[in-house]
């Protein structure tokens, strides 16, 4: 190995400063000699007395970069120039005088270890050079990729406005055909199905794989969830295509004309039939009111207007987490986000909240606290909404014949099929509940909401037909309009794994399979596991005044189960969310196995409260008392039940009643069951019935007269316009004798806020038609009054 000897000239190049300093001048590259100690070193070896150690020390130079060179041709070009600067260096220092000194191995040594350890390399220019090449050649790429997609993105749009433009003109040529057919005396319908959903039914697209990482895995089309459903959007309100123009409007003015020369016929054949709804719609509306799930407007999303669909990820588009491809965005936020907490999306939330409203004048703001035990909870329920049930809205099972077997959510998810179950729940979830819902409960005087909801909220698990996760984002709307109208809420688990109750509104009617059978453990560790959930997210501070009472699971069937599984199982449900930070009220179900027979349970565990059902319909021996002795009942003994449970001597202590109604009877539609009968008139069947029960049948007619006269439920099922006064009279008493003994305890849930027909279970068809009080809190009546005389002419006993 060749010994090459190093000198420099510590003033000339780099004055003063130490011989290992090196600053780049700002017009030398950085990979230059000049920033190179060791090779500036190298450039000025010269001693005191001619140039003979320089010419050696250049010619080991050189002998070493042609070595390099035939390693690394690439850096002949950078040589080129480092040898013109060695020559006009020399030029430079002829005729100057200089001292210079020699470096000994050690000093050379320690001046590489120097270089070394300040990063310097011989390699780092080229590798920079190179490394700029590269990512100029990857941004010319990329750049390339983007032109491609942005041209195969414009032909995509492209198809589409041609496609709507055909359907246009199919449509109009349909409506001619109809317009002419009209003219003749005929109706005519004309098949919309051209123009179904394109949200749920795209195209399918070629598939091949490209370079854009965007655009890798959905195919060679650009994939776009907002122009798919584009005409839908635009649909709700008028078509706003370009290709509608001045032509096309006087097209549907001549149109017009026709379909009002065959109309006019029409109109007067159907004038009385019209006349006759009109009236009666007019005298009483409990059934208008409150408006079937497929028969509502269209939401206009005008939030989504100015929002760019370029801010959603592409890979995020037409995902759940898409604004774009929700059927309501009302009042949600609709940036794009993904971010989760308890692993449950944070989704359509503002970043701000406001505490410092309240339901009415008696009752403290939301960021004030609430007395428990001390001031009464007078709440509503609104049942059938995120769990769905068939007496709240039989429009939904309805179509079906009995051998169809759709009787619960389960069955009537699996009979839907996918293409068609998220469009047919989300007009359900969109249109049952509003904002106005809300502040017509926080005028009605109610200051506390009980909102049910099933597990498919959070999740599903394999075998589910469930529409998945989509009621949560719809929950969460409703937590922030009853925020805004200063209303508590009570989360209720109406649905669990397995089912806890086997009853539709669990979501699955038939055998119970949660704490039960094969797969019960495995479901009651998933109800735990979804509560981790829960309870991590509503503990965040936005929930903390809101989500006041949390329950663990609604009804449990626990004289089916075994209870102290039941209750190993609530004692870890509440250590879990507790231990989460949740430190509102825990609700227990009291499964129906008596008040008296909890005392004594759970004593150790804190802010707990149990939760008791009272419905006087669902008992043989109940629902044949008459219409002065329900009312005795109501106040008598379940104001005495009210106070045993409320006294840890004889019973669990704090104590809630979750539900009841003011209906008298069972007659409701498929309110036993789906396609079966009546307690009340004896035609309850309950074994031949999809998904029931071999037991529970009453075939005796169970009202007050013994079925003499007979028992009938025209009455009860009437549109309560012709209610005779002593009707509502007693169901008006009969609703505040409820209220009153329930206030023993700490308070109650009315069920429900409305349903489509079933007026004595919708407390906004009963206010709307004077059987229920204007305001919960100031009531014309209580069980310290006189019980009046009922069972006259106006008020028969078998109805």
């Amino acid at each position: 190995m060749a010994t090459i000897t190093l000198t420099y000239s510590k003033t000339q190049m780099f004055g003063t400063l130490p011989a290992e300093t090196c600053i780049p001048p700002e017009s030398v590259r950085p990979d230059h000699e000049a920033c190179h100690p060791l090779r500036a070193t190298q450039s000025h070896q010269l001693d005191e007395n001619g140039e003979g150690e320089r010419t050696n020390a250049l010619t080991a130079r050189a002998t070493t970069d042609q070595g390099d060179e035939r390693r690394n041709p690439h850096r002949q070009a950078l040589r080129k120039t480092d040898r013109r600067d060695i020559d006009m260096n020399d030029q430079a220092r002829e005729g100057r005088s200089r001292s210079s000194a020699t470096l000994s191995s050690a000093q050379l040594a320690q001046l590489d270890h120097l270089n070394r350890k300040l990063g310097w390399n011989e390699y780092d220019g080229m590798r920079r050079q190179q490394q700029v090449d590269d990512d100029e050649e990857t941004r010319a790429e990329y750049d390339d990729d983007r032109e491609r997609e942005q041209q195969e993105r414009e032909r995509d749009r492209e198809r589409r406005r041609e496609e709507h433009r055909e359907r246009k003109r199919r449509r109009r040529e349909k409506e001619k055909a109809a317009a002419a057919a009209a003219a003749a005396g005929a109706m005519t319908q004309a098949s919309d199905d051209e123009y179904g959903n394109p949200k749920y039914t795209r195209q399918r697209r070629q598939e091949r794989r490209v370079a854009s990482g965007q655009a890798l895995e959905r195919g060679s089309h650009y994939h776009s969830e907002k122009y798919t459903s584009r005409d839908d959007v635009r649909r709700r309100d008028g078509s706003s295509d370009p290709s509608y123009d001045e032509e096309a409007r006087r097209r549907k003015r001549k149109r017009w004309i026709w379909i009002g020369v065959g109309v006019f016929v029409v109109i007067l054949i159907i004038a009385i039939a019209v006349g006759v709804t009109v009236s009666k719609n007019s005298s009483g509306d409990s059934s208008s009111s409150s408006a079937s799930p497929s028969g509502s407007a269209t939401p206009s999303n005008s939030n989504l207007n100015g929002v760019s669909q370029s801010t959603i990820p592409k890979s995020a588009r037409g995902t759940y987490l898409d604004p774009f491809d929700w059927y309501d965005t009302t009042d949600f936020n609709v940036t794009y986000t993904n971010a989760q907490v308890g692993g449950l999306y944070v989704m359509g939330l503002n970043s701000t909240w406001d505490d410092t409203t309240r339901a009415n004048n008696n009752v403290p703001r939301l960021n004030e606290k609430w007395q428990y035990g001390t001031m009464p909870i007078r709440g509503i329920n609104l049942g059938g909404w995120l769990s769905i049930e068939p007496f709240i809205t039989p429009s939904l099972f309805s179509d079906y014949s009995t051998s169809d077997g759709v009787v619960d959510e389960w069955t009537l998810s699996e009979t839907l099929g996918s293409s068609n179950l998220r469009s047919t729940l989300e007009q359900h979830y969109s249109s049952w509940v509003r904002e106005s819902t809300f502040s017509e409960i926080q005028a009605a005087g109610f200051d506390h909401v009980r909102i049910p909801f099933s597990y498919w909220a959070v999740t599903t698990y394999e075998g589910d037909p469930y529409l998945p996760m989509v009621s949560w984002r719809y929950l969460l709307r409703a937590i922030e309009w009853a925020r805004k109208h200063g209303l508590r809420i009570n989360l209720d688990l109406h649905g669990a794994p397995g089912s806890q109750n086997g009853w539709n509104h669990s979501g699955h009617q038939g055998a119970i399979g949660w704490l039960n059978g094969t797969d019960g453990t495995t479901n009651g560790q998933r109800t735990i596991d979804i509560h981790d959930q829960l309870s991590t997210f509503f503990t965040q501070p936005r929930y903390k005044n809101i989500i006041t009472l949390y329950g663990l699971v609604n009804e449990p069937r626990m004289t089916s189960l075994d209870t102290q599984t039941v209750m190993t199982w609530t004692q870890n449900a509440i250590t879990k969310i507790q231990g989460n930070g949740f430190d509102g009220l825990l609700i227990l179900g009291d499964g129906f196995m008596g008040l008296e027979n909890w005392q004594g349970l759970l004593t150790g565990v804190n802010n707990v409260v149990l939760d008791a059902h009272q419905y006087v319909i669902f008992n043989n021996d109940q629902i044949v008392l008459n219409h002065h002795d329900k009312i005795k009942f109501a106040c008598a003994g379940w104001t005495s039940q009210s106070k045993l449970s409320m006294n840890t001597n004889t019973g669990f202590g704090p104590t809630i009643f979750g539900e009841w109604s003011q209906a008298d009877t069972d007659c409701a539609d498929y309110l036993n069951n789906v396609g079966i009968g009546s307690r009340w008139e004896g035609t309850l069947n309950m074994i031949n019935t999809p998904g029931g029960s071999t037991s529970g049948s009453v075939l005796t007619p169970m009202c007050p007269t013994d079925n003499n006269p007979q028992c009938s439920c025209d009455g009860a099922n009437a549109d309560p316009s012709s209610y005779s006064d002593g009707y509502k009279q007693w169901l008006l008493y009969f609703a505040q004798a409820q209220m009153d003994s329930f206030e023993y305890g700490w308070g109650w849930f009315y069920w429900t806020w409305q349903t489509e027909s079933a007026t004595q279970w919708s407390y906004k068809d009963a206010l709307a038609n004077g059987i229920m009080p204007e305001k919960v809190y100031d009531r014309s009546w209580s069980c310290n009054s006189t019980i009046p005389p009922f069972g006259t002419s106006d008020l028969p006993e078998y109805y």
